[in-house]
C-alpha cells in the first residue's frame, strides 16, 4: 500500500494525531549545550499558535512572507504555519546582503519579514526604507538588539500574542483556511540565480512536494523505521535541505536543527545522525582530516589502514553497490577491518549511525567518492535543482561511481541538443515569479524543463559531463556570476582586467592584470621600491591595497560571492596567446591552462 502524502499544511496537526508524544524535531538549547526535543503535540501546537498571529495581523490567502535567518527551529515553525493557512513562504539565505534582500522583497511584496540573529535583523532594517511594501520585521532572537530608530519591529514572543478576546475568532478562522487548503496554492517562491546575475523566483506548488515525497518513499524504504534522525546542517533556504528536511518531517523521521554550520562536526558527534545532506566540500574537509590522521599514526597502522582501505574498496564499490554477494572470505576480510578500523573511525567522527548522506549541488571528486564508499559511509550521489524540488536522481539500485544515480519513479529524463539534460514530473516548477518570458524559454515544445546541464544516461544512470548554463557553481553548490562580479570590480582604477575563478572551486578567486601606469604612480607617492613589475605585483603593501578596495566594491555582494583571493599579474592578457578573442573578451578556458600554477597557488592551504 503506497504512502498518502498530504498538503503540507495538514501535516502538523496530523502527525500530531498519529505521534502525538513522539519526537518531531530536536535542536540544541545555547544557554545549557544540550539538545531540546520537541515533540509533535509540542510542534503542532506552536504551528497553530503563530497561524493564529499571522492571521491576527491580517495574512492573506497566498501572500508572500519573508524568511530571512539561519536554521532555526522557529523558522520551520514559520513554514508551516504559512502552510497552514495557505500563505506562501520566501527563505533567504542568512548571509544574503542588503541588496539581494532588498530586491527579493520587494519583487515579491512581502509585509511581514522574520529575521533570526543580530547580522540578518541589522541587514534587513537597512534596506526596510528601500521596501515600500515591508510592513513589520519579526525578530526570532530576543537578544537581537533593535536600532533606537526602528518603530515597527516586534520580537516574535510578543508577535505571538493575541488578545484573549479575539483568540477564539481567529482559531475558528485557522480551521477554515485549512479545509480550504488546495494542492495546487504555491507552498514557495526560492531565489536562484539566472544567467545574467539576477535572481529568479522558482515556483513551487504544495503538488510538486507531494509528488516528490511520493516519488521517495518508493525507493527510500528506511524513511519509514522508527527512531531515524536527520542532521539539518546545509541552510533550510537551499532546495536541497528544504526538501529533505521536509520530506523527514512528514516520515517521521526526527530533524536535528544545526544553527552554527561551524559547529557542524560537534552537532554530528554528539547527535550521530542515521541521514544528512551534505556539499562535496563537506566531504573534502572531511577527506583531509582522515587523512591527516592517518599521516600521524605508526608506520605499522598505517599499512594496517592501507590494507583495510584495499579491502573496503573491493567489497563496497564492486559488491555493495552494484548489489552483489561477496565472496565469504572478502565479507570475512572486511569484517576484520570494519571493526578494527572503519568503526573507529566513524564513531570518531559521528558517522557510526549514518546510512544515508546525500551529496548533491556539485560534481563530488572521485578520489573522494571512492574513499568514503571504501570505509563503509554510506554516501549518497544525487542531482537535482531548485526548480525540479531537488532530486532528479540519486543512488538507488545499482552504482556505478562517477554516477549521479537514477531518476526518481515519475521523472522522465531525457538528453537534448548539446547533450543537455531535459526533465518533467510531479517535481518540476510550473515557472519563475512574474517572469513569463524567462519561464517560456524554460521549457521545450513537449513540457521538458531545460537543466543547463549536459550529461548521458547508461545503463538507467544519469551521468553529468558539463555545464552549459552561464553561471560558475563553486564546490560548496552555490551559483556565482562572473561577469556581474568582473563588472562591479573593474570600475575601479587600478584594476585592468579581471577573470574570476569559481568553477569547481571552494571559493572565489581572480587573477587580475592591474592598471600599471597607476600602479608605479601609487608605488612612487607610497615611495615603495620594486624591481621590476613582477616584483610589485608582488608586494605585500600594493596586494593588501587592491584587497581594500575591492572589498569596498563587492560589500553588496553574498559573502559566497565575494573574491577571497586574488594574484595581480605582471603581464596584460593578449589576443596572441590566445587569451582574449577579436573583440578583447576573455576566454576563460585558455586562461584556466594558461595560468594553472597562479590559481592552484591559491587554493592552496
Amino acid at each position: 500500500m503506497e504512502r498518502k502524502v498530504l498538503h503540507l499544511g495538514k501535516l502538523a496537526d496530523t502527525q500530531a494525531k498519529n505521534r502525538g508524544s513522539q519526537e518531531a524535531i530536536r535542536y540544541r538549547d545555547d544557554a545549557t549545550g544540550t539538545w531540546q526535543p520537541v515533540t509533535w503535540t509540542q510542534f503542532a501546537d506552536n504551528v497553530n499558535q503563530l497561524a493564529c498571529a499571522m492571521l491576527a495581523n491580517g495574512v492573506k490567502h497566498q501572500e508572500n512572507m519573508g524568511i530571512f535567518s539561519q536554521n532555526m527551529a522557529r523558522g520551520i515553525y514559520t513554514d508551516f504555519a504559512a502552510f497552514s493557512i495557505g500563505a506562501v513562504t520566501i527563505p533567504l539565505y542568512a548571509t544574503s546582503s542588503e541588496t539581494q534582500v532588498q530586491y527579493i522583497v520587494n519583487d515579491a511584496r512581502i509585509r511581514y519579514l522574520f529575521v533570526g540573529e543580530q547580522q540578518q535583523y541589522d541587514t534587513a532594517f537597512r534596506a526596510h526604507s528601500l521596501c515600500p511594501t515591508l510592513h513589520k520585521l519579526i525578530i526570532y532572537d530576543s537578544k537581537v538588539v533593535r536600532n533606537p530608530q526602528d518603530k515597527t519591529s516586534v520580537y516574535y514572543a510578543d508577535f505571538l500574542k493575541v488578545d484573549e478576546k479575539t483568540i477564539g475568532k481567529y482559531q475558528e478562522l485557522l480551521k477554515e483556511r485549512k479545509a480550504n487548503l488546495n494542492d495546487d496554492d504555491i507552498a514557495n517562491i526560492l531565489y536562484t540565480s539566472g544567467t545574467t546575475g539576477e535572481s529568479k523566483g522558482v515556483i513551487l506548488k504544495h503538488s510538486n512536494y507531494i509528488g516528490q515525497f511520493e516519488a521517495h518513499f518508493k525507493v527510500l524504504k528506511f524513511l519509514t523505521w522508527p527512531n531515524m534522525t536527520s542532521m539539518d546542517f546545509l541552510p533550510l533556504t537551499h532546495v536541497f535541505e528544504r526538501g529533505w528536511s521536509f520530506l523527514c518531517l512528514c516520515a517521521g523521521v526526527v530533524v536535528c536543527v544545526n544553527t552554527d554550520p561551524h559547529a557542524i562536526l560537534q552537532s554530528i558527534q554528539e547527535v550521530h545522525p542515521n541521514a544528512m545532506c551534505a556539499v562535496p566540500r563537506f566531504w573534502e574537509k572531511v577527506y583531509d582530516g582522515v587523512n591527516a590522521k592517518i599521516a600521524g599514526m605508526s608506520s605499522v597502522m598505517q599499512k594496517v589502514v592501507k590494507s583495510a582501505l584495499k579491502v573496503g574498496r573491493e567489497y563496497n564499490i564492486e559488491y555493495v553497490l552494484k548489489r552483489k554477494t561477496a565472496p565469504i572470505s572478502l565479507s570475512l576480510k572486511y569484517r576484520f577491518y570494519d571493526k578494527l578500523v572503519f568503526q573507529k573511525l566513524k564513531r570518531a567522527i559521528g558517522m557510526d549511525n549514518a546510512l544515508f548522506l546525500p551529496t548533491a549541488g556539485a560534481p563530488i571528486p572521485p578520489t573522494i567518492e571512492e574513499f568514503i564508499h571504501s570505509v563503509g559511509i554510506g554516501l549518497v550521489a544525487g542531482y537535482g535543482l531548485t526548480e525540479s524540488l531537488a532530486t532528479v536522481s540519486c543512488d538507488h539500485g545499482v552504482k556505478t561511481l562517477g554516477s549521479v544515480g537514477r531518476p526518481l519513479p515519475g521523472i522522465e529524463v531525457k538528453i537534448g541538443e548539446n547533450d543537455e539534460i531535459l526533465i518533467k514530473g510531479p517535481g518540476v516548477t510550473c515557472g519563475y515569479y512574474k517572469k513569463e518570458s524567462a519561464t517560456r524559454e524554460a521549457f521545450d515544445k513537449d513540457g521538458y524543463f531545460h537543466t543547463g546541464d549536459a550529461g548521458y544516461l547508461k545503463d538507467g544512470e544519469l551521468f553529468i559531463t558539463d555545464r552549459i548554463k552561464d553561471l560558475f557553481k563553486t564546490s560548496n553548490g552555490k551559483y556565482i556570476s562572473p561577469q556581474v562580479l568582473e563588472g562591479r570590480l573593474c570600475v575601479d582604477k587600478y584594476i585592468e582586467q579581471l577573470a574570476v575563478i569559481a568553477e569547481q572551486r571552494k571559493f572565489v578567486s581572480a587573477l587580475i592584470i592591474p592598471a600599471y601606469d597607476e600602479l608605479k604612480a601609487y608605488a612612487a607617492e607610497h615611495k615603495i621600491e620594486y624591481k621590476d613589475m613582477k616584483d610589485l605585483c608582488q608586494n605585500k603593501e600594493i596586494n593588501q591595497m587592491i584587497k581594500t578596495r575591492i572589498d569596498t566594491l563587492q560589500q553588496t555582494f553574498a559573502a559566497y560571492e565575494q573574491i577571497k583571493r586574488f594574484t595581480l599579474l605582471p603581464e596584460p592578457f593578449t589576443i596572441d596567446k590566445g587569451e582574449l578573442t577579436n573583440t578583447l573578451k576573455i576566454r576563460r578556458q585558455v586562461l584556466l591552462k594558461n595560468y594553472s600554477e597562479e590559481i592552484d597557488k591559491m587554493y592552496e592551504a
